[in-house]
Parts: C-alpha cells; structure tokens; sequence
C-alpha cells in the first residue's frame, strides 16, 4: 500500500515509497496551504513493485503492472477547467514559472503519486507525452537507458529502461510485432538526443526468414510507429547513425544467404534509398560510427580458421573500402565510441577495455580493472558522453567511467585513458532476461 498522508497536529505530509528529495520538497510545500484539499485525494493503492510503467492514461497494460490510480475527467481537461484554474498556483509561494520548472524534475516514478496533490499537478503528470514536451521546450534532458532484452527460456522479447539519473527501472509500450522472432537479428539504433529509437529487420524464428520491418520509438510520444519498410529484408546485419541518417548493410538475405548491398532511411521523410554495394557478402558482427564513416567487422568466430573480415563505408564519397589489418584482427568484443575513440569491452582478454589508435593501427588496454564479474556474457554496450554503459544477463550494468590522462611526454598528441567501474543492480524479476541490445535516449 503506497500512502501519502497529511498530518495535522505538524502540519506536514508524511509520503511513503517516494524516492526523491525534491518530490518531497514539494508535496510539504503544497500542502502548507491547503490541506483540506489534499486530504480528499491522496488516499491510494499501488502495488509495490521495483519497476514502474512509463504508460500513457488510455494504454492497456498487463496485469502485473496495473496501477489503481484515481479516475478523473482531469486526463482530458476542457479549456473551462484549464482557464478556472489558472489562479490556482502550482506550489503555494512560488511563482508558477518556478514551481512548473520543479515539477519538471519529478522522477517517473513519483508521478502516480504527484498526481493525486492537485488539478494541475494531475493535468501536467497526468500524460507523459505533455510531461515530456514540456521537458523539451523547458530544454531539460535526462539519459534514459533502453535495453532490448529476451527471457532465456521463452525467447520473448520487451524493453526494459532505466532512468540514469536515479537508477530505476521502467517499461514500456511492447513492439508492434506479431512473429516470434530471433532477439540477435534485429539492429537497434538511435538519435539520442531527439529521444527516437528505431528496430529494424530481423529474423523470424521458426523459418529463419529474415524481415523487412522498421519501427520507432518515440520516447516524447512513449509509442511505436511502424516506417517504411527496407529495400531488403535482412538479419545480422550492420548499422549506424551518421549525420541523422540510418546506414545498414549487410546480413543475412531470405535464403540465408549473405547479402553484400547496403542502403539509408532518411528518419524525417521516412525513405529509403540504396547505396554502395559492400564489395563482399558478409554478415556484421559488430558496427561502429567513427569520424563520420561506418566501420563494419565480421568479427573472430571460434575456432581461428581464417582471420576476420572488415569494411569502412565513407558517405560523402559513397565508397567501401577495406578496414586497416590492425582494427579488424584486434577487434574482439563490443564496440563504443567515447572522446573520439573507438574502445572494444573485450570478450577474449579477461574482458579488459582497451582503445583503438589510428596512428600505430594497433589496441592498447587502458589503465584500470576488468568488467566486474557480476556481469556474464552476452552482453549489450553503450555509451554516453564520458560513461560507457555494459549490460550483462539478469540485466545487471555496469557504468565505466572513461578519464582522459595526460599525453606522455614522449608523444605529447597522444591521450591516455583510463576507467573505474561500479555495478547497478536490477530487479530480482529481471533474473531471467538476457540483453541483447542498448541505447541511450534523452527525455
């Protein structure tokens, strides 16, 4: 039972399960003057749970995270109730423009319970798709972590997200997808910054045939739209933003054959054109965006028969060509993009971070620890400014923090890395998910 209670002999609101400061700050402002008011509202259930619902008002949810919140004719509000209660002042003794900003901070999951304060607090956190375009407007953007992950047993896919500014988790809306599929044929890729998120291709299980389909995500909107389909369908392929425009080549074609063409969705008009042919048929084990070109490895396959295949696409010349001897054969793991750099998690050397230079065309490990034990491959990688985040099984992360050291004083244009890790722990409900992609959202 989640409660928020007012107490009149201190004349003060008592919450219960609220995680944030700030939300408290508020809630005991608010109520300073009108206590009445609240006492008629604040009363309700919430089923007590470690990950909450990023849902719209009319979404129909699962059982399991069915929230009992207050019905009102308040999710729809007529221009009459907006305009009677605009005398009414969003937190007593703050100037609305002020208060509103606060507001705009409330962590997701305290939005249940916000809601219940008053008309216009239930108005403003009422739907997350307002929520989230006031954010905007406000320029307030927070980096949210969207895991695409399966259960190991049932194959069934979801998405999983969590908040990096106070490290909870929350879902949302399920894929507009109907066939079983295979979780490790789909690409994922984003525009973290716009808060979209785009699936595309795939590959159905039961008949190992590769799909066609796109879908985004738009985080302001929190739905799925289904895009224009690609040119060809495909699986296991390479992808990458570059300039706002969506790359992929590659992969596997409908006889599981491998695929050597290549093409770009335009995300603002939704077209898809073709581009270069790769010049070799191959399936993408990893892909990287570097200096504004795609870097496309096939990646070390057990045993080391042959060394591995690797291709760089050039957009401004429209041009494949071979990727240098050194960057192919040393790497071995999931790729990142940090400070300009391209750094490999390695899955072949005690799982230690290591960075790529141009200039020797060879990896060096930076200073520092391995990934922590506690994350198990398969993972998922990722980044965000000087953070790189690792998702492992049970959809334990663990958060890298990559520091610049000073160039030696033998190569002074030379930078040193190096990283500290620590671990954020997951739902004990999340102990049978597997990752099998991640991207970092603003919202």
């Amino acid at each position: 039972m989640f409660v928020v209670r007012y107490d009149a002999r201190m004349n003060h609101l008592l919450t219960t399960g609220v995680h944030s400061s700030l939300t408290q700050m508020v809630l005991t402002n608010a109520v300073a003057v009108r206590p009445r008011q609240i006492l008629q509202r604040v009363r309700f259930s919430s089923q007590q749970a470690p990950v909450y619902k990023l849902e719209d008002s009319q979404m129909t949810l699962s059982p399991k995270f069915r929230l009992a919140v207050i019905q009102s004719s308040l999710a729809n509000p007529s221009p009459e109730l907006e305009l009677s209660l605009r005398e009414e002042p969003l937190i007593p003794g703050l100037p609305d423009d002020v208060a509103f900003n606060c507001l705009l901070r409330l962590p997701v999951q305290s939005h249940s319970s916000c809601r219940a304060v008053c008309k216009r607090w239930h108005m403003l956190l009422g739907s997350k798709e307002s929520f989230f375009t006031n954010r905007k407007q406000f320029g307030l953007k927070d980096p949210f972590l969207f895991v695409f992950a399966y259960h190991k047993c049932t194959g069934k896919i979801q998405w999983q997200v969590l908040d990096l500014t106070h490290f909870s988790w929350h879902t949302i809306p399920a894929m507009p997808c109907k066939d079983k599929v295979c979780p490790h044929g789909f690409r994922c890729v984003s525009i973290p910054r716009d808060g979209t998120l785009f699936v595309c291709g795939g590959m159905i299980s039961d008949v190992d045939c590769p799909l066609d389909l796109v879908l985004k995500y738009e985080m302001q909107k929190n739905r799925w739209a289904v895009m224009n389909r690609m040119i060809t369908a495909r699986s296991f392929f390479a992808s990458g933003v570059i300039d706002g425009m969506i790359y992929v080549a590659g992969g596997n074609s409908t006889d599981l054959y491998e695929l050597d063409s290549a093409e770009v969705l335009n995300p603002l008009n939704g077209s898809w054109r073709p581009i270069a042919n790769m010049g070799t048929n191959m399936a993408s084990y990893d892909a990287a965006v570097l200096n504004g070109k795609l870097l496309v490895t096939e990646g070390w396959l057990w045993p080391f028969y042959v060394s591995p295949r690797g291709q760089v696409y050039d957009p401004i010349s429209n041009n494949w060509e071979k990727m240098a001897v050194g960057l192919r054969e040393g790497w071995t793991g999931s790729s990142v993009v940090v400070y300009g750099h391209l750094f490999v998690v390695s899955e072949l050397e005690r799982m230690k971070l290591k960075v790529y230079d141009p200039e020797t065309d060879s990896w060096e490990a930076i200073e520092g620890p391995p990934l922590p034990e506690q994350i198990c491959k398969p993972f998922a990688v990722n980044s965000c400014d000087c953070h790189i985040y690792v998702v492992g099984r049970n959809l334990l992360v663990a958060v890298g923090h990559i520091s610049r050291l000073n160039p030696k004083e033998s190569c002074k244009k030379k930078w040193n890395f190096s990283v500290r890790w620590h671990v954020i722990d997951a739902p004990e409900s999340f102990s049978d998910l597997t990752p099998s992609s991640s991207q970092v959202l603003f919202a």
